[in-house]
């Protein structure tokens, strides 16, 4: 239902791109994220997009880095990540989000199997 690919590993000021295709129950009508894992941490979402207008959101350790889009005749969310720092390394996920009492939360419980990105010199 949630299939996100497009990881690897890259060098610092390296970019990555991710895709994350989603069953069109989940990606229909609803803003889609993107979160990360990192090793020994709690996931944390670093971008959002909304489904109509496209408004999109930014963890600040990401903004000006990352870019997400949507692609919605392919239910597919996509993420650009440039400028590629060790710290960006983790297990990447995508889910659908809704806001709710001031911040994005997880619309599902399934998150799949993420795509790995690893920076690193």
């Amino acid at each position: 239902q949630l299939q996100a690919s497009g990881g690897g590993s890259v060098q610092p000021g390296g970019s990555l791109r991710l895709s994350c295709v989603a069953s069109r129950n989940i990606f229909s009508n609803n803003a889609m994220g993107w979160y990360r894992q990192a090793p020994g941490k709690e996931r944390e979402l670093v971008a959002t997009i909304s489904s109509r207008v496209e408004t999109t959101s930014y963890a600040d350790s990401v903004k000006g880095r990352f870019t997400i889009s949507r692609d919605n005749a392919k239910n597919a969310v996509n993420l650009q990540m440039n400028s590629l720092k060790p710290e960006d390394t983790g297990v990447y996920y995508c889910n659908a989000v809704r806001w709710y009492h001031d911040t994005w939360i997880p619309k599902t419980r399934y998150w799949g199997q993420g795509t790995l990105v690893t920076v690193s010199s």
